[in-house]
């Protein structure tokens, strides 16, 4: 029940406080104990159950039907609790794909809310996956939610420099008023607010589908506009929802990983966080940063609570805040965080039949055979060698990117190709991308594409590829030649789908040599170079001559913090999705053999040879597929063992 007052003069009221005991004017006694749960879901990626669309399979390690299990649970074992989403909701999925392919009718409700309407969040933050498909698409999407969504810093190109006239597209914050329990059995009205944020790079990452329409703005500023006026509203709490890392370091303009300076800013009393589909507390690569406030152990971030729940539905993250009525506001006492992993659990039964009729229609979509190829294509050695995933995304590129530059001003210029390898293992030991020779059909194209990016062209010189393959060969650790110990090939820090090969032009990587570039793009060692004997048609790379890097849109408007590849050295913006340009390739090659054709890798890059003497490691998958795969291969060998984690482990021979 709500609790009714008089409202009280200044001096009657500080008399009341001189009482052992005594009310404010609200009528909340001083010292009051509440207990309140926030739940976070982020990075779901449109894994509404707990199915592997690229498999065909059931998976018990994630699934939004799963962790409504463990949402339901938490929920039934507390007084008072509140649920959010962290956002990339939309896109990650077949069934992501598939409903923006077929579109939302007038009042048609998008599957993802279809599932979480009924689990009761209370608000949902935007996440940068949630632009892929367009603000129009977004727009019918969200009209579709039970729950508000909030973001501080996304505002209306409205074409001119004054900030002071911005318009936000959504809502900055939300100030929600909850009647909750206290540990005594009294009701209390809480004014609890939730601000959300997206990573700024938003406007390069989905360019194309942004530009002109709205502008983005740095976290941390609009934290320090926002949080005093949510203050000066009411808010009792205030709960920072950013959908950005976190990176312990000086803060910079316009950060993608921001949530370690946005801990610092006043008012804040607690952080759900998301976008590096890491966990948080507990992650290995937020050990070590204690001098610089981060608990890894008890989950906080300069003292202030703070969760991540990994990504895909995989697990969900609880602050439970113990509250204290004091000097006549609410302040945080202290605070328990906690990861709880879907993997034991269950699927939710009423998850799963909400979405029952969208999750038949993509599993009929991705299933349709359209073609053959006459070889396997899989990533299991995808960071060792030279290889078939990888190939056949850069072969459909350049046979692209020849096609569309006739007759422009580019006609006649080299084409070369970047691509990465998006299932390398970054998601665990079932994350490879693995599909048999034989009949070919969508769900295989997005395994082995698995973002809807849209194609460009980069013109960059010779000396601008060879620093291209520099940063991208910060992949690997550096390896010792004269140590006979074991060494690990993979530098655990450096994302995979970072990891870019170019064909067209060949060349080797000396793993004895430190990496030049840091994973954000800052040089490391100047006089480095790892990339020895670069190619093109047979001979030394000319530094000067101009070429044609097909890519995608994230990397060339500056995905991944790539020298020289930055927005503005893109020649041409295609219109359509590389995954589509995968598809049409595979079409177009399987024409010409009714048996498909061969998408082997042409061995373009390799390591250049250390000795018989050193021993280094590679982890992949513990697959029967990927072991018999190895044995065709030169260069690598298994060991027959597999770590903590699910991964065989191999070797690679060095030595030529």
């Amino acid at each position: 029940m709500r609790k009714l007052f008089t409202p009280l003069s200044t001096a009657v009221a500080a008399a009341l406080l001189t009482v052992s005991g005594a009310c404010y004017a609200d009528g909340t006694a001083e010292n009051t104990q509440l207990k309140l749960r926030l739940m976070e879901t982020t990075d779901v990626h449109m894994n509404l159950l707990n199915y592997n669309y690229f498999t065909g399979k059931v998976s018990e390690k994630l699934g939004l039907s799963k962790a409504a299990t463990l949402i339901k649970a938490a929920r039934a074992e507390v007084t008072n609790s509140l649920l959010v989403d962290n956002g990339d909701l939309l896109q990650g999925s077949p069934m992501g794909d598939y409903m923006a392919r077929t579109g939302l009718k007038d009042g048609q409700v998008h599957p993802a809310y279809k599932a979480m309407n009924p689990l009761g969040y209370v608000v949902g933050n935007i996440g940068n996956h949630e632009f892929n498909y367009g603000l129009e698409f977004l727009g019918k999407s969200l009209a579709g939610s039970a729950f508000p969504y909030i973001s501080a810093n996304v505002f209306i190109d409205d074409g001119d420099d004054d900030e002071s006239n911005d318009i936000p597209v959504y809502k900055p914050f939300l100030i929600t008023e909850q009647t909750l329990k206290a540990t005594d059995g009294t009701e209390h009205n809480l004014k609890v607010g939730f601000i959300g944020f997206v990573p700024p790079q938003i406007m390069n990452w989905d360019k194309a589908n942004l530009t002109g329409k709205v502008i983005s703005k740095d976290m941390v500023k609009m934290a320090k506009q926002y949080v005093p006026q949510m203050k000066a509203n009411g808010a009792d709490i205030v709960v920072a929802i950013p959908h950005s890392g976190l990176e312990v370091g000086d803060a910079t303009a316009m950060q993608e990983n921001a949530t370690y300076h946005l801990s610092k800013v006043k008012g804040i009393d607690a952080i759900m966080f998301g976008h590096a589909h890491s966990l948080f507390p507990g992650g290995k690569a937020y050990n070590g940063f204690e001098k610089q406030g981060v608990d890894n152990v008890k989950g906080s971030i300069n003292g202030i609570p703070a969760v991540m729940p990994g990504f895909w539905a995989n697990h969900i993250g609880l602050i439970d805040l113990d509250l204290a009525y004091k000097g006549g506001k609410w302040t945080v006492a202290d605070f328990k965080t906690e990861l709880r992993s879907v993997k034991e659990v269950a699927s939710d039964e009423a998850v799963a039949a909400s979405v029952a009729v969208e999750h038949e229609a993509t599993n009929e979509w991705v299933s349709k055979p359209f073609a053959k190829i006459a070889a396997p294509v899989n990533s299991f050695f995808a960071l060792a060698q030279d290889d078939p995933s990888i190939q056949i995304v850069s072969d459909a590129q350049i046979w692209y990117g020849k096609q569309i530059i006739k007759g422009t001003e580019f006609d006649g210029l080299s084409v070369l190709s970047a691509a990465a390898p998006f299932r390398a293992g970054r998601q665990g030991s079932a994350d490879f991308t693995n599909v048999p020779a034989g009949d070919i059909a969508y769900r295989n194209v997005a395994d082995m594409y698995i973002y809807p990016n849209t194609l460009q062209i980069l013109k960059l010189t010779g000396a601008q590829v060879r620093e291209w393959l520099e940063m991208s060969a910060g992949q690997f650790n550096q390896i010792d030649a004269a140590s006979t110990e074991a060494q690990s090939l993979i530098n655990a820090d450096f994302p995979s789908y970072n990891f870019d090969v170019i064909d067209g032009v060949t060349y080797q990587i000396d793993l004895t040599e430190a990496a030049k570039y840091n994973k954000d793009g800052s040089v490391a060692n100047a006089e480095a170079n790892r990339i020895v004997d670069l190619m093109f048609d047979g001979k030394a790379i000319d530094d000067e001559q101009s070429f044609l890097v097909v890519s995608n849109n994230y990397r060339a408007s500056g995905g991944g913090n790539f020298p020289s590849v930055n927005g503005e050295n893109v020649a041409i913006k295609a219109p359509n999705e590389n995954r589509q340009v995968v598809a049409d390739y595979i079409t177009e090659k399987a024409k010409a053999n009714a048996d498909g054709f061969d998408p082997s890798a042409d061995g373009n890059w390799s390591f250049k040879a250390i000795n018989d003497t050193v021993v280094v490691n590679l982890r992949s998958s513990p697959l029967p597929e990927a072991a018999e795969f190895a044995k065709g291969l030169m260069q690598l060998k298994a060991t027959g063992t597999t770590d903590a984690d699910g991964f065989a482990i191999y070797q690679l021979d060095l030595s030529k």
